[in-house]
Order: structure tokens, then C-alpha cells, then sequence
């Protein structure tokens, strides 16, 4: 399975993180635990949403997606 997810700083709440991974809870622990430069100044982190597929470009499609103006709008009215 291929996830895409969104996750949200608990500290700092208009601050969220749009990722793809194979592994959703071992990835999420690397956020928290500042394995990651783009999150790592914004722990820790909580799942708001995810969303899981069979296709890995199917998936990365939608994270891409999720990242752009039409994105961010229907994540905030729709996802969280």
C-alpha cells in the first residue's frame, strides 16, 4: 500500500505537511523524532489524514495535487 498523508504541528497549527511513504507510522515517527529537515523545527506532529492506495503514481498524483492552490483549498474545506 502506498499512503499519502497529512500532518499537522501540535506547537505551531496552521503548519502542515503533506507527505507520501510505504510506511505511515515509521514516517511519522521520523517527523517527530527530526529525521526530516523541512519538518523538524515544527514538532511535534499529529496525523490529521491519510489516505491509502493500491497504485504508487495514483498516490503521488495526489499528494502532488495536494500541494498545489485547488489542493490546499479542498484540504482545508474538505480533509481537515
Amino acid at each position: 500500500m502506498y499512503f499519502v498523508y497529512i500532518i499537522q504541528s501540535i506547537k505551531f497549527s496552521k503548519q502542515f505537511y503533506i507527505g507520501f511513504s510505504e510506511n505511515i507510522n515509521g514516517r511519522i515517527d521520523e517527523h517527530n523524532n527530526g529525521k526530516s529537515p523541512h519538518t523538524s523545527k515544527f514538532r511535534p506532529w499529529k496525523l490529521v489524514y491519510y489516505c491509502a492506495f493500491d497504485d504508487k503514481k495514483k498516490a503521488l498524483d495526489f499528494e502532488k495535487y495536494l500541494k498545489t492552490a485547488s489542493g490546499i483549498a479542498f484540504r482545508n474545506k474538505r480533509l481537515i
